[in-house]
């Protein structure tokens, strides 16, 4: 079972005409994604693949009712501006596959989403893949890549890293192992939803009994997932890679989001804090399979 997406979830894209919302969305779609209907202004009355496109997000609602989630392929200076017009329209998550999105409109899409009990996804993350089931964003690449080495099974996957993100279904799959749904944080210095926010989601989700998470240095996601681990509100074996260990404070390491301040963020007092927690740490993501044959043969684990 996936958690978030499911066969049903009514899926809007914003920026649908654009090069890339055109491309992602058919991508989505071929992976069974419930995509209803696309939102460019101007282009409404045209269709992508199939799919209609609308003026805005309310004429869209308004053909199509609700949507529970919209797709963001919008440059990142008119990403604020798309981010609130979803809200508006009360739909409670928004996933948002764009970079360089200024830090003051991000803590104001925040702020927002807040005040309207909605979720976000990103900004920067290329999404949500659930095998089987269907993607949000980009996550898995290509339709071929996404079939071949994003196969069910019951390993939960969150990363901060994009690329990442397919490395670690790749060694889970050749593991002999699946996973339930991968899910990519973002790479801006703010991102709306964080490990601690979706931990809680996989700790209710029946099919999923591990976690294998690719953690950076910079940013606190890795000590509120400890946090949450150490405080007996998330209780499945999780086992994390946090990348960057080499690196000296105050330097920016893969994206924005990677950065030590002075005292905090370095990777060593992360995986510190992830090992007095009890989540088992290892050296390199390729190490990740055989813990999760360690789980399975614990009984913790099932194949796919």
């Amino acid at each position: 079972m996936a958690i978030l997406l499911t066969k049903t979830t009514k899926v809007v894209v914003q920026g649908i005409t654009g090069r890339e919302g055109s491309m992602r969305a058919k991508f989505m779609r071929d992976l069974g994604t419930n995509v209803v209907a696309g939102v460019t202004p101007g282009r409404g009355g045209e269709d992508v693949s199939g799919i209609p496109v609308y003026n805005t997000v309310k004429e869209a609602v308004k053909n199509h009712g609700l949507f529970d989630v919209s797709v963001t392929f919008i440059p990142g200076t008119g990403l604020k501006d798309a981010v609130f017009e979803a809200l508006d329209a009360d739909i409670k998550w928004v996933v948002m596959p764009v970079e360089r999105v200024p830090l003051y409109d991000i803590l104001e899409m925040v702020a927002y989403g807040k005040q309207k009990g909605a979720m976000l996804l990103g900004p920067g993350s290329i999404g949500l893949n659930s095998p089987g089931v269907g993607a949000l964003g980009w996550l898995g690449g290509s339709v071929e890549f996404a079939s071949r080495y994003f196969v069910p099974g019951h390993v939960g996957v969150i990363s901060r890293s994009g690329g990442q993100s397919g490395t670690l279904p790749y060694v889970i799959a050749n593991a002999g192992f699946g996973v339930s749904t991968v899910i990519h944080v973002g790479t801006e210095p703010v991102t709306g939803m964080s490990f601690a926010d979706i931990l809680p989601l996989f700790q209710e989700d029946s099919d999923t009994d591990a976690m294998a998470i690719f953690g950076e240095m910079g940013g606190s996601h890795e000590e509120e997932a400890a946090e949450l681990v150490k405080a007996g509100k998330f209780t499945k074996p999780v086992i994390i890679y946090v990348s960057g260990a080499w690196a000296p404070a105050g330097m920016k390491f893969s994206h924005a989001s990677a950065i030590v301040e002075r005292g905090s963020g370095s990777a060593q007092d992360k995986i510190t804090k992830l090992k007095e927690a009890g989540i088992i740490v290892v050296d390199n993501p390729n190490e990740i399979p055989r813990k999760l044959d360690e789980l399975h043969q614990q009984g913790k684990l099932r194949k796919k």
